[in-house]
C-alpha cells in the first residue's frame, strides 16, 4: 500500500522528528515543513524535507498543493518560556499568526484534520492535581498564551468549518530514540535533563536546583516527565483517530506520575556512573510546586498508554548524548 502523505510543520524539531519515525512506522509518509530556526536538517530521515516558514502563505499553499497531505500536525512555534517573556513580539507573529496562516492554508487546502502540539502551560497555576482537561486555562506568560490563543482558534474553526483537531497538551517531553538517530537538542538548552547530562559531561559546571523549600516530598519541585517516543505514539493515535472521524478533542499528555527533581537528578546520575555537581538556589517566580497529569482520557480517547519508566527516559537520553557527533 502507498504511504499516505501527512504535513508536520515544525517536523525537524524534538518531538516533531521523534513523531516523524513514529509516522513512518505506521504507514505513513512525513512530509517535513520547517525554517531549521530551532529544527536540525540531521533529524529530517523519514521523509522530504521542505524548507519554509508557517507564516509564509504562498510557500504553504504551494507545499500543501504538491504533497496533498490528508492532515496537518502542528509542532512549529517558538517553545522557551522566558524568552517569551523577554521577546513576546517573535512569539505572538511565530506562534499566533504563522499558525493562523497555517490554518488558512489547510482551510484552502481542503484538508480536514489537525493535531496541535500545545501544553500545560495553557492552565497556569495549579487548581488540583493532577490536572484533567476541565483545570481551567489561564496561562502566565506569553508562551502558554500563545498556544492558549490557537486552541481559541481551532475551537472556533471546529464550529465553523470543517476542519477537525485535536489538541494535545504535553507535560514534560523528555528521554531520545533508542538507537540515538535523534535526540532532544536545544540552542540554548534549559531543559533539565540535557542540562544535569552536560553538568556530568563536565561541559557544564553545576547544575542548579532553583527551590529546595517546597512543600513536596523532599522540598524540590514536581513535574511529569513523558519520554518522546510515547508523545510520538499519541500523536500518530490521534491522527488516526480524526482520519477515523473522530470529533476534535483537546487531551493531556503525561504519565500521572511525578518526580521531584532531587529524584531526577540521581536517576541520571545512576544512568551516566557519574555522580556531578549541585548547587542549590533561591525559588525562581513563576515555578509550580507541583504539575501532574491527569491522562484518563487520552487513555479512553486514544487507547494510549505511556510505556516508557523514568529509568527509560534518562538512559535513552544519556546514549543520546554520548553517542552523538551532532552535539559537539
Amino acid at each position: 500500500m502507498p504511504e499516505i502523505p501527512v504535513l508536520v510543520a515544525g517536523g525537524a524539531g524534538y518531538i516533531g522528528s521523534h513523531t516523524c519515525l513514529a509516522l513512518a512506522q505506521a504507514g505513513f509518509r512525513p512530509i517535513v515543513y520547517d525554517n531549521l530556526s530551532n529544527g536540525h536538517r540531521e533529524f529530517s530521515k523519514w521523509g522530504p524535507l521542505v524548507e519554509g516558514d508557517i507564516r509564509d502563505r504562498a510557500r504553504l499553499d504551494e507545499v500543501l498543493n504538491h504533497y496533498k497531505p490528508v492532515a496537518i500536525l502542528h509542532f512549529a512555534a517558538l517553545i522557551e518560556v522566558g524568552e517569551s517573556v523577554r521577546d513576546p513580539v517573535a512569539f505572538y507573529e511565530n506562534n499566533v499568526v504563522g499558525s493562523l496562516s497555517l490554518l488558512s492554508a489547510a482551510q484552502a487546502a481542503h484538508v480536514r484534520a489537525i493535531v496541535f502540539s500545545s501544553t500545560c502551560a495553557t492552565y497556569g497555576l495549579p487548581e488540583m492535581i493532577p490536572m484533567s482537561e476541565n483545570h481551567p486555562q489561564a496561562p502566565i506568560n506569553p508562551y502558554g498564551r500563545t498556544k492558549w490563543v490557537i486552541e481559541q482558534a481551532l475551537r472556533d474553526y471546529d464550529s465553523y468549518t470543517e476542519l477537525r483537531h485535536v489538541t494535545l497538551r504535553y507535560f514534560n517531553a523528555a528521554g531520545a530514540d533508542f538507537e540515538a538517530r535523534i535526540g532532544e537538542w536545544h540552542t540554548p538548552e534549559t531543559h533539565a535533563i540535557p542540562l544535569a547530562i552536560e553538568t556530568a559531561l563536565g561541559r557544564r559546571e553545576t547544575f542548579q536546583v532553583f527551590g529546595t523549600d517546597y512543600d513536596t516530598r523532599d522540598g524540590t519541585c514536581v513535574r511529569d516527565y513523558v519520554h518522546v517516543l510515547d508523545l510520538a505514539d499519541a500523536h500518530v493515535r490521534a491522527l488516526q483517530y480524526l482520519l477515523d472521524g473522530g470529533a476534535s478533542r483537546s487531551i493531556n499528555l503525561g504519565t500521572g506520575t511525578g518526580t521531584t527533581v532531587n529524584e531526577l537528578l540521581r536517576t541520571i546520575a545512576t544512568a551516566s556512573g557519574r555522580p556531578f555537581p549541585i548547587v542549590e538556589r533561591e525559588r525562581r517566580p513563576g515555578d509550580s510546586p507541583v504539575l501532574v497529569a491527569n491522562n484518563e482520557m487520552a487513555r479512553e480517547v486514544l487507547g494510549w498508554t505511556p510505556r516508557y519508566s523514568l529509568e527509560d527516559i534518562t538512559r535513552s537520553a544519556w546514549q543520546w548524548h554520548t553517542s552523538s557527533n551532532l552535539l559537539g
